[in-house]
């Protein structure tokens, strides 16, 4: 793998010019505190406080062209923008050696991840596209690892379409006992916390990215999970910001994809697994949902969207199959009712799938910790 150097990396950044001068964002002098390591690579870019939502694009931008790099396997970019303490303007063309603060919440580099308090392993469910029904497959998830014995959290991740809290049939509003910290909600024996607990299901989410970003942390941070074995988060579908903050800023152990069987499905599953291979976040396997289709009259098996898919990518990937879900009206009904299958119905034979699949992601969860503690380096005191 080739070595990322600040030079290379400068070198990348001086193609982003602003358009009004003429000028790259290197010559401006807007480049600062660059850190570069094992080919995770953080910048800051400063900016006049006014700026930082015209400026985005030109953020994505620089992370677009260094990710591009040989060797990159990650690149966070912040906006900053200069306090203002001193009264006068801010030139970009030399150096002030003022403080900064950040013009919009972000990411900062991989490496630094957020503690969360009291909770042992976070593992994400992601699909590449929408409608594949991860969420269905993130609350019965949930329910197989509380089945299994664990101590479970179940985090809406998802914060432009909420939906956690009417598949788990929680109503309300979160306590906060001192104004800063929110108890999670729970029931059937698993904490959750949602955005849908904070606006009402109607009202759309009209963020951009940073403040995504923001109220992600928020969710994970402030919250007092308590003491969890596994805390589940459901990603909204693709490899977007929400995708990104969640693989670099969170302790991940891992990810279970979820794709239905027809290759358009797969090939956005395949996109969602690159960004996480790239970020170094291990895939704990992969599920096809909506698998079959067995009539409750005659009971003949129709495979509606082809059969197989995942499983043969899992096989093609080196990675492992999770288990085949079926599509059935009753798993629907239990979902929109807020009464999941897997806690209402666990001797049901679907609740015995996702029982089954997550006995497979705990094992895999330990697998994969053991191998994480290998790895790691030992000092040997002579």
């Amino acid at each position: 793998m080739s070595t990322v150097t600040d030079e290379l990396v400068l070198e990348a950044l001086n193609e982003i010019k602003n358009q009004e001068t003429g000028k790259s964002v290197v010559e401006h002098g807007l480049i600062q505190g660059l850190q570069i390591k094992d080919g995770h690579v953080g910048f800051t870019i400063e900016i006049e406080p006014s700026e930082a939502e015209a400026m985005e694009p030109l953020r994505k931008a620089c992370e677009e062209i260094v990710f591009d790099l040989p060797g990159v396997l990650s690149v966070t970019a912040v906006l900053t923008a200069h306090s203002g303490d001193d009264g006068h303007g801010h030139d970009h063309d030399h150096d002030h050696g003022h403080d900064h603060a950040p013009a919009a919440p972000a990411a900062p580099a991989q490496g630094n991840e957020m503690d969360i308090p009291g909770v042992k392993t976070v593992i994400a469910v992601a699909s590449g596209k929408g409608g594949v029904g991860k969420s269905t497959v993130s609350v019965n998830l949930a329910l197989g690892l509380a089945a299994n014995g664990l101590k479970v959290g179940l985090m809406d991740a998802d914060v432009y379409g909420p939906s956690l809290p009417r598949m788990m049939g929680i109503g309300g509003t979160p306590h906060t006992p001192d104004g800063k910290y929110m108890m999670p909600m729970s029931n059937y024996g698993v904490e959750v916390m949602s955005m849908g607990f904070l606006v009402p299901e109607d009202s759309p989410m009209i963020w951009r990215g940073p403040m995504v970003m923001s109220a992600l942390e928020q969710l994970l941070r402030d919250v007092k999970w308590g003491d969890l074995d596994v805390l589940v988060c459901d990603l909204p579908p693709g490899t977007g910001d929400a995708q990104l903050t969640m693989a670099q800023r969170v302790p991940l152990t891992g990810v279970v994809v979820v794709s239905t069987p027809q290759d358009v499905a797969l090939a956005d599953a395949r996109k969602g697994i690159a960004m996480f291979d790239k970020v170094s976040v291990p895939t704990l396997g992969l599920i096809e949902n909506m698998s079959y289709f067995i009539c409750p009259h005659c009971g003949d098996r129709t495979e509606i969207f082809s059969h197989g898919g995942a499983k043969d990518e899992a096989v093609r990937r080196g990675i492992e199959f999770l288990g085949e879900i079926p599509i059935d009206p009753h798993l629907r009904e239990t979902s929109d009712t807020g009464t999941p299958i897997t806690a209402k119905e666990p001797d049901h034979a679907i609740s015995q799938v996702f029982i089954e699949i997550a006995r497979k992601v705990a094992e895999k969860i330990k697998s994969t910790e053991a191998e994480a503690a290998a790895a790691a380096p030992k000092i040997v005191i002579q």
